[in-house]
């Protein structure tokens, strides 16, 4: 060997009485989530192609090549700023070349090394190397030996944690007397991060070196004893569920040699026959013996077997086969009928008709009724009659204010507390699958963000589908064909076009003075008494009382308030009764007062004199007829229209209307055009307050303002409804027979109506004809010579017109 070559060699170790010399110029191999120490021996699985050039051109050498860490282990092709300079000059053993083309290598570390410079870096990494030769430790003292002690019983400690502990590693860990060599062994041995590891490799002080694996052990031994404390705990849990199957095992096996049932067991059989006694349908069963085998693999305490049982529950106790059956009996149906309620003849003909035609054709399907009508006129009650005449059971539920779809189809059983809608929450209560169903407030539902429930009933209202309803949280199809939907409403605006089509409307208008004297005879009045502990005959109210109770401290379509004012009466002779007073309290007209306090209302007419540019208009509200004043005046200024009075649209057009056609006619009623182009035009309805609109006060405002115009008075012992034209012909209206009530009950007996309502007439009872005249109008001029009370151009009244 000639002596350039030996400057390129570098003397190293002796083996064998040998000396070894390491080459200054390496091949470079670097690695990927571990850190090469001395003396370490550990297996290399490489895979790429500058790897394996590396360690062909090690072994095809003296096989020699350096081992350096990558800093990021994720780069597959790292470039020289991206390997740490400090390495560890290692040896190859033995390669093995595998199928797939990847070479493993058995590699031993010699002796730390530093990067000088990259000879070459294309095919493969070649790298000048400096040697760095570390001082060994002259002489161990107490203190170094108290640290070796230390980091050797850190080190045995941790591999028990970790259940890597045998004799042969304490035997190799006792025998090692030097601190460097002990440092790098218990740094290849733990699982430290990448950066820790470098900094130790990278400390050439053997002490230094064994005091920071002695930091670094002690923290290590904290993590381990935390993580064999975690993982002892779960052992635990595992171990006591496995203990608490094997010995559930166990007794269900002693049930079984003793010919008894343990709890689970008990549970499953009383599902089956649960599920064999409610005859569901084919698919319903299916189900439900599925979910059944769920519950029987499931643990007891698990979470979802509770939600498993809650749906057994619904599925078993639904009525999928359980119907009311009774003989159909026409005449005591009539019979029952006309006890509880008095009048109402159009709702009782209807439900007698649905009787007769079940009793011929018993597949017939349930109707869907809605009775309409204002508060306190008695739907709730007329379904309650309805069930008991047809021996049903009566299910009742307001939908007033639901937003949430989910209330009338279910919860998903998904969501935690789910529960199936209120149709089938309904039928579960009633226990037959063809009860009496009455939805109230049809009119007050809402909708949201939630999904709109009006849409939802759609498919129960329909009896084309509603045979197979599917409520989201059982997921079958459950049959609503049998039930009879009765839905109540104040009015239909608010009812969409949609579900309107599927219902047949009964209107229930308000109720007269002579109906309302006969319902308070024999049922408020009875029933008053009965609720205040009274006896029958302790106390009596006279006719002249009850009228007066009923027109005066009263104004309303239905009866609750007069039942009120009859509790009041009856609480008052209730609480002299308990002082002691027994005697026979007789209420008439004189002493009425003294129960009941002073009149609320007075029945005659507000205006008491005809007045310019006041009529009495007529309105349907939702608590029945009323009247509704409109007033009209001239103003100074450019010819505009003021409208007052919260109006809705339909209401400013008909006024628009009214003046257009005034302007239209202004030579008939003998007004010059300057007066409407000097003169603002303003109409108002009083009570601001309240939102107003409808097409049926046409007249009312046209009539208001051609007295005002002409100033002539208006007959204030006379009301009007109908809807006005350009042309001046009077348009149909609806609720007739509400707002002659309120015509009524305000004193007043004289009514303009169109003459296309006088088909409407037919429906109104005789009493009510006889009290009150009806005068039909086909157009403006009929309207204006009924209402108005004309004078001649000298001022001398001329006297009323009538058409």
């Amino acid at each position: 060997m000639g002596q350039t070559d030996k400057d390129d060699l570098i003397r190293l170790i002796e083996e064998d009485d040998a000396t070894v010399e390491i080459p200054t110029i390496l091949p470079l191999l670097p690695v990927r989530d571990i850190v090469i120490f001395s003396d370490m021996l550990l297996p290399l699985f490489i895979g790429r192609e500058k790897s394996i050039r590396a360690v062909e051109e090690a072994v095809s050498k003296d096989g020699y090549l350096l081992l350096a860490t990558q800093k990021d282990p994720t780069i597959e092709d790292p470039n020289t700023d991206e390997i740490f300079s400090m390495g560890t000059v290692s040896r190859v053993l033995r390669i093995l070349k595998l199928p797939d083309g990847h070479v493993k290598a058995l590699v031993q570390g010699l002796m730390k090394a530093r990067i000088l410079d990259y000879v070459r870096k294309r095919s493969v990494y070649r790298v000048k190397i400096e040697i760095i030769t570390e001082n060994p430790v002259q002489e161990i003292n107490l203190e170094i030996e108290a640290l070796m002690r230390n980091v050797k019983e850190h080190a045995e400690r941790i591999m028990e944690l970790r259940g890597e502990m045998s004799g042969d590693v304490g035997t190799i860990l006792q025998s090692i007397e030097d601190p460097g060599k002990l440092a790098d062994l218990v740094a290849s041995n733990l699982n430290l991060k990448i950066q820790d590891s470098q900094e130790l490799l990278e400390i050439f002080d053997p002490l230094e070196r064994l005091k920071k694996i002695n930091d670094l052990l002690s923290r290590e031994v904290e993590l381990s004893t935390m993580q064999a404390k975690i993982q002892s705990d779960v052992k635990d849990e595992i171990s006591k569920s496995q203990r608490d199957y094997f010995l559930r095992e166990q007794v269900r096996a002693i049930y079984k040699e003793l010919g008894e049932h343990d709890e689970k067991t008990l549970e499953v059989e009383e599902y089956n026959k649960k599920i064999k006694r409610a005859k569901m349908s084919k698919q319903a069963e299916k189900e439900a013996t599925k979910q059944l085998k769920r519950l029987e693999q499931m643990h007891p305490e698990a979470a979802e077997s509770t939600v498993v049982r809650a749906y057994l529950d619904w599925m078993v106790e639904m009525p999928w086969s359980k119907s009311s059956t009774a003989v159909i009996d026409i005449k005591k149906a009539k019979q029952v009928l006309d006890k509880d309620h008095f009048g109402l003849n159009n709702v009782k003909d209807r439900i007698l008709e649905y009787l007769s035609v079940r009793k011929l054709n018993t597949k017939m399907k349930g109707p869907i009724l809605c009775f309409v009508g204002p508060p306190g006129v008695g739907k709730t009650s007329l379904g309650q009659s309805i069930a008991r005449a047809m021996k049903r059971k009566f299910v009742r539920i307001s939908l007033g204010g639901i937003r949430d779809e989910a209330e009338i189809r279910g919860h998903r059983r998904t969501y935690v507390g789910a529960m199936p809608g209120r149709i089938l929450q309904g039928l579960k209560q009633c226990g037959t699958n063809n009860p009496v169903f009455m939805m109230d407030e049809i009119d007050k539902l809402g909708i949201d963000f939630r999904g709109d429930p009006s849409s939802a009933l759609l498919e129960a209202l329909d009896p084309e589908q509603n045979f197979a309803f599917s409520d989201h949280y059982l997921n079958l199809p459950f049959n609503l064909s049998n039930v009879m939907f009765i839905l109540t409403a104040n009015v239909t605006d608010t009812i969409p076009s949609a579900l309107l089509d599927r219902m047949e409307v009964i209107l229930l208008s308000g109720y007269t003075e002579e109906e309302k004297m006969t319902i308070a005879q024999n049922y408020l009045i009875p029933r008053q008494i009965k609720e205040n502990g009274l006896r029958p005959k302790t106390v009596s109210i006279s006719p002249g009382a009850l009228r007066q109770m009923i027109s005066e401290y009263t104004s309303e379509a239905g009866l609750r308030n007069l039942e009120r004012e009859i509790g009041s009466i009856c609480r008052k002779v209730a609480r002299k009764v308990a002082e002691g007073e027994k005697e026979l309290y007789f209420i008439t007209k004189n002493n009425l007062s003294t129960y009941i306090g002073v009149p609320k209302y007075i029945p005659e007419m507000d205006q008491e004199n005809s007045q310019v540019g006041l009529a009495t208009g007529l309105a349907w509200t939702q608590t029945g007829g009323e009247l509704l004043y409109v007033e009209a005046t001239l103003i100074g200024g450019k010819g505009e229209l003021i409208v007052t009075g919260q109006l809705g649209d339909v209401m400013q057009e008909s006024a628009r209307a009214a003046v257009s056609y005034i302007r239209a006619n202004r030579d008939v009623f003998g007004v010059a055009e300057k007066v409407f182009e000097n003169s603002d035009i303003h109409i108002h309805v009083p009570a601001g307050a309240i939102p107003k609109d409808g097409p049926s006060a046409g007249i009312a405002m046209a009539t208001a303002l051609i007295s005002a115009v002409t100033n002539n008075p208006i007959r204030n012992d006379i009301a009007m409804t109908g809807e006005i034209t350009l042309r001046g012909r009077v348009l149909p209206i609806g609720g007739l027979k509400e707002k002659a009530l309120g015509a009524l009950r305000a004193g007043i007996h004289t009514v303009i109506i169109p003459d296309k309502n006088k088909k409407d007439l037919a429906e109104i009872p005789k009493n009510l004809k006889r009290k009150i005249k009806f005068i039909a109008v086909k157009d403006m001029e009929a309207v204006l010579s009924n209402a108005i009370s004309w004078k001649d151009k000298l001022g001398n009244e001329q006297g009323t017109k009538r058409g």
